[in-house]
């Protein structure tokens, strides 16, 4: 009997946060496309379903159109949904249960369950650490490290970017086709490295430098004059460039986004704007988010140190060098907004201080006199406003989804910062702890 493959959250979630506030985990980008894109391509298919927050069950299913939080009781292959998986997992006869780890790491990468224990599992249990090993206690375990990148921390998305743009180029064979149109004067080095999809049009004086990595451009995408790319980078359907645009190795633009001034090894999870001049590197940007212009990020200490990126308001040692920021959706700045190394801004914030604090907590107004909380039910309708402009439709999921962060960020958040306005906090709803004999 063949096992059914299941994409899923664990416990971690937490630490991606402002950026899965209102997504799984696994529909964060990296490379070409969404971690659980990757596992669709190596299962030659969609997944069987995928687990999440049941909070999220709703939105997940309109943004996957997978089955949503389905019980199993087949065999059935878990794969954590925080992997970039490079091949599945070795096969094994469903009926030995196994745990698929990363070396030494206590996390789970998948679970290889038998009917019995594919049963006993839930997305309940998958998110309660304490539950999950318990359950999971006395299964014989095999190091599956060659199969997959299980990330920890936004940032470890951000510096494995460009290789996973190498990765999914070679793996879709998209290498040398142009079917869009390339005015007189655009300049293609490495032409064989290059994409270039239908409705696509590039204006002359552009030049694509596919000679360190390729770059994938996709439909319906306009690059106006005098923009420089340099491979490995993706360009997702829809999106501009505006003229002067420099986009740099490691960069993946998601769908749908108005890009300007200079941007190095970022992500940009799509539907958001930077569009102006001004620098963002080495950071994750959410969806619905606009940086005006002449805005500035920093990726590098005046030192060389390593970075520490307050996740959820808590500092975290990276051990790495260049980290740039991190952005939750629906959030807008001013211009001439100045980040600091390491910055977290969280879910729909407004941020028109001209040097950002490190720490911004969600639905946070702040300017360079004052701080408070930014209303959910005001920043719903901007959020709609923003939506509507790009002829998407807030759906009834996604409104639940808003309105949800709120409390959630209020349990969760911790502001560091002492020149902010004093913050209500609320408890956070229990996740019931599952018997698990």
């Amino acid at each position: 009997m063949t096992a059914s493959l299941v994409i899923f959250e664990d416990h971690l979630w937490r630490n991606f946060l402002p950026l899965t506030y209102t997504r799984a985990v696994f529909k964060l980008l990296c490379g070409t496309g969404s971690l659980l894109a990757k596992v669709k391509r190596l299962s030659g298919g969609a997944p069987a379903g995928a687990w999440c927050r049941p909070s999220l069950a709703d939105v997940a299913a309109e943004q996957t159109l997978l089955p949503i939080n389905e019980e199993r009781a087949a065999p059935t292959l878990f794969l954590n949904g925080r992997g970039a998986w490079k091949r599945l997992p070795p096969a094994r006869p469903v009926d030995v249960p196994w745990v698929g780890v990363i070396g030494s790491d206590p996390g789970i990468a998948c679970i290889a369950a038998d009917g019995p224990l594919a049963a006993h599992l839930s997305p309940e249990v998958l998110l309660h650490e304490p539950a999950l090993s318990r359950l999971l206690s006395g299964l014989p375990r095999c190091d599956v490290s060659a199969c997959v990148d299980l990330f920890q921390w936004p940032w470890e998305l951000v510096l494995a970017n460009e290789s996973w743009l190498r990765e999914d180029y070679a793996a879709h064979g998209w290498g040398g086709t142009i079917e869009g149109h390339v005015s007189p004067g655009v300049t293609l080095l490495n032409q064989d490295a290059i994409y270039i999809g239908p409705e696509t049009r590039i204006k002359p004086s552009v030049v694509i430098d596919a000679e360190e990595g390729p770059v994938w451009v996709g439909r319906n995408v306009t690059i106006m004059p005098h923009c420089y790319l340099q491979g490995p980078a993706f360009i997702g359907n829809g999106s501009l460039l505006q003229p002067g645009t420099a986009v740099h190795a490691g960069t993946s633009i998601g769908p749908t986004c108005k890009i300007g001034g200079e941007i190095k090894a970022s992500i940009l999870q799509g539907y958001s704007n930077k569009q102006h001049d001004g620098f963002l590197g080495h950071s994750y940007i959410g969806s619905w988010v606009n940086i005006a212009a002449d805005c500035l990020n920093s990726d590098l200490k005046n030192t060389y140190g390593t970075i520490r990126v307050p996740i959820n308001g808590r500092e975290v040692e990276t051990g790495e060098m260049f980290v740039g920021m991190v952005v939750g959706d629906y959030t807008k700045t001013g211009i001439n907004v100045s980040f600091p190394t390491g910055a977290v801004v969280g879910f729909c914030c407004n941020v028109l201080a001209l040097r950002s604090p490190k720490f911004v907590p969600s639905f946070t107004w702040i300017d360079d006199e004052t701080s408070e909380h930014f209303d959910e039910e005001r920043g719903l309708a901007n959020a709609r406003k923003v939506m509507a402009r790009r002829n998407h439709e807030m759906t009834s999921a996604e409104e639940r989804a808003f309105l949800a962060v709120c409390p959630q960020a209020l349990a969760i958040e911790r502001d560091p910062q002492t020149t902010l306005a004093p913050r209500f906090t609320v408890e956070m709803p229990h996740i019931l702890e599952v018997a698990c004999r």
